[in-house]
């Protein structure tokens, strides 16, 4: 197939077939990033029965559980227990940390100046400020429309915020449909894309597809194992250097990292907790931070020199710097649903990189 790929000649037809074939694919991509709002939540969903499917197909075949709605069931009602499971044993630790926490906040707020606003400084000022306000003038028709203009915005705003919160519950549980009406159907969808395609070509699409499914099966594995590992030593570098809040920030720079380098947005609530730590003991805020970047360093050179190569090198066979490249270009060109095509798009570009350029198998 590739000797007589590679050796047809370029034909008026063929350079025609060709071009019709681009434009088709720069159609296909406008239209994507014209959807893409429409599509965001399918493709979440699709993501999400992606990942789930694994354990849907352990439970239907290997516990002989046929019906695979109760599969599905099963599988949900697993996940929650899980998520709970990780809450009550965080919970505590969390509590312990949050309520250092209020006390280091109240210490903070008792040296400052914000002592001085107590209850009765309150109530002795408003009283102080009615008593110069003119009611007669302030119940005027002028002032009277000032105070609607300034109000109604603010109310409108409120609605707005309101409406958008019943929009996002509406899309969460879209979002929950399209996952178990994919998983319910889950292997005649993915072989109903493989029929749409000519018959002549359906054994290099198979190929193709099977490559993506690997790679992106290598890639889910391989970074939730990197994200895992980095948001343990992040926890213990914090608690090392008395971070308020370590376990917490420390997880939570382990849960970006799932999307490779997205940790360094974690700085800024570390930040943060750094100016608060120098308040309650004193310390120069110049010596915590360079702890926190120290730890930063130590992290990521742990995460760049060992982790990525051993796991991801080993798992993908990409270097992370093309991964981080795919979600960047997509990202730009289509937005978060770049984000979630750019890998399947980059493993596929890369097969058939290999399969009409290369000549590998």
């Amino acid at each position: 197939m590739e000797s007589s790929f590679s050796r047809k000649p370029y034909t008026l037809d063929r350079v025609v077939r060709l071009t019709l074939w681009l434009l088709g694919a720069v159609l296909v991509f406008f239209l994507v990033k014209k959807l893409s709002g429409v599509l965001l939540p399918f493709l979440v969903g699709w993501l999400i029965a992606y990942m789930l499917y694994p354990l849907v197909r352990f439970v239907q075949y290997k516990m002989k559980l046929r019906n695979r709605a109760l599969s599905i069931v099963l599988v949900l009602l697993f996940v929650v227990a899980v998520l709970v499971g990780l809450a009550w044993l965080l919970v505590p630790m969390i509590g312990k940390e949050v309520a250092k926490m209020s006390v280091l906040v109240s210490n903070y707020l008792s040296n400052s100046t914000y002592q001085n606003l107590s209850l009765e400084g309150w109530v002795a000022y408003v009283c102080s400020y009615l008593e110069g306000v003119d009611f007669n003038d302030l119940l005027s028709w002028q002032n009277v429309e000032n105070v609607v203009e300034k109000v109604m915005p603010q109310i409108w705003n409120v609605l707005s915020e309101t409406w958008s919160f019943i929009v996002g519950l509406f899309v969460l549980l879209i979002v929950f449909l399209y996952m178990v009406f994919i998983l319910i159907d889950y292997e005649k969808i993915t072989s109903g894309f493989v029929d749409l395609i000519p018959h002549q070509y359906r054994a290099l699409a198979k190929d193709i597809l099977s490559d993506l499914e690997a790679g992106m099966n290598s890639y889910f594995r391989g970074q939730s194992l990197v994200a895992f590992i980095v948001g343990v030593l992040f926890s213990i570098g914090f608690s090392i250097i008395g971070l308020p809040l370590a376990i917490v920030c420390g997880l939570f720079i382990g849960l970006l990292n799932l999307v490779p380098y997205l940790q360094t947005i974690g700085i800024v609530p570390v930040v943060f907790l750094t100016l608060l730590k120098s308040a309650e003991t004193g310390q120069s805020f110049w010596w915590l931070i360079l702890g926190v970047l120290l730890v930063f360093v130590v992290v990521q050179v742990i995460q760049d020199f060992f982790l990525v190569p051993k796991i991801m090198g080993k798992a993908m066979g990409l270097n992370p710097a093309v991964i981080l490249l795919s979600l960047s270009v997509w990202g730009a060109l289509l937005g978060f649903v770049g984000l979630i095509i750019a890998l399947p798009l980059t493993t596929l570009l890369i097969s058939y990189y290999k399969r009409f350029v290369l000549h590998e198998t």
